[in-house]
């Protein structure tokens, strides 16, 4: 059978992919298993989407991890994920290397158990030079938790003369972010059938295509990944203009 990759046009690939990687624990639930099973398979599916990822040349893949509303889950379930997310990127680190892909980590990182952080902060250091995929794991991270926190570092250097609150803009907040070094997502996934962004990027999702599909996490694959692209490149991406100011904008001759 064909696959689907044979159809995207790589010239007009999304620069950067977000994905909400949900569905663990119903798909474990619907094989009679607990919830860290279908953990435990979602780790497959990271694998062969970054894979995927960086064989077709996008530039930013952002996986949502873990949120800060995760940890109000039951506490074996808390234990069990920090204790995969660490043997996962200890077995990972040195593919992630031999395949040029740099690790990048958003979100509240104090929270996380000292032992996950030693391994983040390893893996990190490790990837640190390679120049292919940039990998972002948002792990503790929550959107609302860091507006709250970029507007408090923005008052802080208020207070303290670094800024003047009258030249305030939009690229000011954007420097305050945890994604600061990153261009926005263009194209948003959430496997498992939910309609939610789930307080994930909210304020650099404005202009994303959103892709939602009920396959579950653990059984999103490469072709899953490349129906959603081939979706993304059949859109038209208006930025709030219409559809006759982007016509014209490729039709007027360049400077």
């Amino acid at each position: 059978m064909e696959s689907l990759k044979t159809h995207i046009d790589l010239q007009r690939l999304p620069r950067h992919i977000a994905i909400i990687m949900d569905g663990n624990g119903r798909w474990a639930r619907e094989k009679g298993q607990d919830r860290l099973y279908g953990h435990f398979h979602g780790v497959e599916s990271v694998r062969d989407i970054v894979e995927g990822c960086a064989e077709l040349g996008v530039e930013y893949l952002t996986l949502y991890a873990f949120s800060t509303e995760n940890w109000d889950r039951p506490a074996y379930e808390v234990t069990g994920l920090m204790e995969l997310l660490v043997e996962t990127i200890r077995k990972e680190t040195e593919t992630l290397n031999k395949n040029n892909i740099k690790l990048h980590v958003i979100g509240d990182m104090q929270m996380l158990p000292e032992y996950a952080i030693k391994e983040l902060n390893e893996s990190l250091e490790m990837t640190a030079a390679n120049t292919g995929l940039n990998l972002i794991m948002a792990l503790s991270y929550s959107s609302r938790w860091e507006l709250v926190r970029a507007v408090k570092q923005i008052a802080q250097d208020v207070e303290n003369g670094k800024i003047k609150p009258e030249l305030i803009t939009q690229d000011t907040l954007e420097q305050y972010l945890c994604t600061s070094q990153f261009p926005d997502p263009e194209l948003m996934v959430r496997t498992s059938g939910e309609y939610r962004i789930s307080n994930f990027l909210l304020y650099q999702l404005a202009y994303a295509e959103l892709y939602f599909t009920n396959t579950r996490w653990p059984d999103f694959r490469k072709e899953n990944l490349y129906e959603a692209i081939l979706d993304f490149q059949k859109r038209e991406r208006r930025f709030g203009k219409t559809s006759d100011q982007l016509q014209n904008d490729l039709t007027l001759p360049a400077n």
